[in-house]
């Protein structure tokens, strides 16, 4: 049985998670602190959802210490107003709660990343990413995995984000249309599909650092 932490459960990777993790026998509980409540549809046995200021962590909480972490926090840099404020909930909020659970003791960290996640990226959403993948590796987890998927697509998934992303929807549009002529390393990778990964990397930890790209995301059995 594995007691899960979940940061990032309000997203539309994060919610998706939570469905399935609720659902899974092996997962006896999820620990889901968010900035506001989670609507009155989640209420569940196995969950706790405490309310925390991501600004000022309540590090010392007993719930920090889980068998797996699950990062699926993320903004964009349009919501986040500035390269700044980007920065400090991608890479800030993440580390933060990265450095609490292993303070706590927890051995397991699994990371919803990118396609081309890389410290040295010249965009500064890759590059980000790629130093928080970078400064994850250093805690001494015993177990970290990097998912990296490429242009999610939630078309599945309820509509759970009132700022809209027409700029996103346009390009998931193109990208179904387009999907046979992309490389399956470029194509969109279903909502569903990135938070199963994630779930079966926290079910089944490897030792040390491993990655799931996207194009082995494509081919991976849900079923499994």
């Amino acid at each position: 049985m594995t007691q899960l932490l979940l940061i990032g459960a309000t997203g539309l990777v994060g919610q998706a998670l939570l469905r399935q993790a609720l659902a899974r026998p092996q997962v006896s509980a999820v620990v889901a602190p968010s900035r506001r409540a989670l609507d009155a549809q989640w209420a569940h046995p196995k969950l706790s959802n405490p309310l925390v200021s991501f600004d000022d962590l309540p590090t010392t909480a007993p719930w920090w210490r889980a068998d797996v972490v699950i990062s699926t926090l993320g903004t964009t840099l349009k919501k986040a107003g500035s390269a700044a404020a980007f920065t400090a909930v991608d890479y800030g909020v993440v580390m933060a709660c990265a450095r609490a659970a292993r303070a706590a003791g927890t051995r397991v960290f699994i990371n919803n990343s990118s396609l081309g996640a890389n410290p040295q990226a010249s965009g500064l959403y890759l590059r980000v990413k790629g130093e928080l993948e970078r400064d994850l590796e250093k805690l001494t987890f015993a177990s970290v995995c990097h998912v990296r998927p490429s242009l999610l697509d939630g078309r599945d998934q309820p509509s759970t984000r009132p700022d809209g992303r027409p700029m996103e929807q346009l390009s998931l549009s193109l990208a179904r249309k387009l999907a046979p002529l992309i490389p399956k390393r470029y194509r969109a990778v279903s909502v569903e599909r990135v938070a199963h990964a994630l779930l079966q990397e926290a079910l089944n930890p490897q030792p040390g650092v491993t990655a799931i790209e996207s194009d082995a995301l494509q081919a991976m059995d849900m079923q499994a």
